[in-house]
C-alpha cells in the first residue's frame, strides 16, 4: 500500500463518526470465547487494516499498559539476533483479555534490502492461545505495528499533553509519521501541523496530502528548531542513529513522543532534553537497552532512576502524569509486547466476528 492509498485509509478512519469508532472499539471486548481446534488464521494486511480501527487499537493498546500497570500482566520479552545484513527482532508475552493469549512478533530489519525492492522490515505475528499453546492466528507485522505503535502515542497523549494542544511536529514523514499524525488527531484538537524529514521533497509532499486531506495548516518545516518551538507535541518516528532534539527545542508544556528509538544503534532525543525533561517509559529495563534511554545511560547523563514512570502506571492511575502546564514530557516509546499482542487479538477476534482471514491447519 503507498503512502496516499494510507492516507485515504486513515482519513475515512478519522472521518468515521464518534458512534461507529466507540463500537468498533467496544466491540473487540465483547465478543465470546471460541474453540480452540478449529485451526489458525492467516490474517492479511489488507485483513488487520479494514478490521482494526485507530480508535479499537487505542482502547486495546490502553488496556494492555492498564494491565501491565497495574500488575496484572507480566513483563513481556525481547530478542535482538543478528546476522549478515541485518538481524531478527522478537517481542513477545502474555495478555488475558475474555481469554489468555500469548503472541510473538518476529521481524527482520536488513537496511539492504532496498537494493532488492523489497521493504527493510518484514515479519509477522503469531497469535497463540495463552493457555493450550494452540496457534490462534498468524498476522503480517507491519501493519500490527504501525496501528499499535501509533495507537501508543495516542494514549500517552491522552494522560500526558496538555488538553488544548492544537499545533504538531512529526519528525519522519514516512507511514508511521502519518499514523502518528492520525491517531493524535483523534485525541488532541490538532489544527497546525509542521512536516520534517531529512528529505525535503517527502515533508513537502506529507504537508500537501495532509493539508488536502484533513483540511489542517499543514508546512513544510526547514528549520526543526522553529518548528518544535511553537508546537505543543512533537512526534519523532524516524531511523536515525544520531540525536536531532536538543534541549531548549521545546516550549514549556511540550510533550514528546519518541518512537523512533526501537533499537540499541537509533538515537532521536539528545540526553541533556532527557535529562531536563520528565522521562515516561513503556518499559523502563527495555529503554535502559534500546531506547533514548540507553544512550542517556551510556553517555553517563542520568540512570533509569530518573524515569518518573512507566506508560502503564500512569493509566492504572499509580503514578500521577503530567503535574503543571509548563512540564516538558518525553514519552520514550520502544515497543512493548504487550502492544503487539492487544492489537492481535483485537483483529483476531474481528475476524472471527466478521469470517475474515484464510482458515489452515498447521497439524496437516
Amino acid at each position: 500500500m503507498d503512502n496516499h492509498q494510507f492516507c485515504r485509509y486513515y482519513y475515512s478512519s478519522v472521518a468515521m463518526s464518534t458512534e461507529t469508532t466507540d463500537a468498533l472499539a467496544l466491540s473487540a471486548y465483547s465478543l465470546p470465547l471460541v474453540t480452540t481446534n478449529m485451526g489458525t488464521l492467516v490474517l492479511t494486511r489488507t485483513d488487520v487494516e479494514t478490521l482494526l480501527s485507530p480508535d479499537a487499537c487505542r482502547a486495546a493498546v490502553e488496556e494492555a499498559f492498564r494491565a501491565y500497570g497495574s500488575g496484572d500482566a507480566a513483563p513481556p520479552s525481547v530478542l535482538g539476533v543478528r546476522g549478515a545484513g541485518g538481524g531478527f527482532h522478537i517481542k513477545a508475552g502474555f495478555l488475558r483479555r475474555d481469554r489468555q493469549f500469548f503472541a510473538a512478533k518476529v521481524n527482520g530489519n536488513f537496511s539492504g534490502n532496498a537494493t532488492l525492492d523489497l521493504p527493510r522490515i518484514q515479519g509477522v505475528v503469531i497469535l497463540s492461545d495463552g493457555d493450550t499453546g494452540a496457534p490462534l492466528a498468524v498476522l503480517d507485522s507491519a501493519s500490527i505495528t504501525t496501528l499499535r505503535t501509533a495507537a501508543a502515542t495516542a494514549v500517552a497523549a491522552q494522560y500526558l499533553a496538555m488538553p488544548d494542544a492544537a499545533t504538531v511536529t512529526i519528525c519522519g514523514c514516512g507511514v508511521q509519521g502519518r499514523a502518528q499524525l492520525f491517531a493524535l488527531m483523534r485525541v488532541r484538537p490538532i489544527r497546525k501541523v509542521f512536516a520534517f524529514d531529512s528529505e525535503q521533497d517527502r515533508a513537502q509532499s506529507f504537508a500537501r496530502e495532509i493539508a488536502r486531506e484533513l483540511g489542517v495548516d499543514a508546512a513544510a518545516a526547514d528549520d526543526l528548531r522553529a518548528a518544535t518551538r511553537a508546537s505543543a507535541i512533537v512526534a519523532t518516528c524516524t531511523p536515525s542513529r544520531h540525536p536531532f532534539l536538543f534541549a531548549g527545542f521545546l516550549a514549556p508544556g511540550t510533550f514528546v513522543a519518541a518512537v523512533g528509538a526501537d533499537s540499541e544503534e537509533k538515537q532521536e532525543i539528545d540526553g541533556e532534553l532527557l535529562a531536563s525533561a520528565t522521562l515516561i517509559t513503556d518499559v523502563t529495563a527495555q529503554c535502559a537497552v534500546i531506547g533514548d534511554l540507553h544512550h542517556a545511560i551510556e553517555a553517563g547523563r542520568l540512570s533509569p532512576e530518573h524515569v518518573h514512570a512507566e506508560l502503564g502506571e500512569i493509566v492504572a492511575n499509580k503514578k500521577r502524569g503530567r503535574r503543571s502546564p509548563d512540564e516538558i514530557i518525553v514519552f520514550d516509546s520502544t515497543g512493548m509486547a504487550l502492544q503487539d499482542v492487544a492489537a492481535s487479538a483485537a483483529v483476531y477476534e474481528r475476524a472471527l466476528a466478521m469470517g475474515r482471514g484464510t482458515l489452515v491447519s498447521l497439524s496437516d
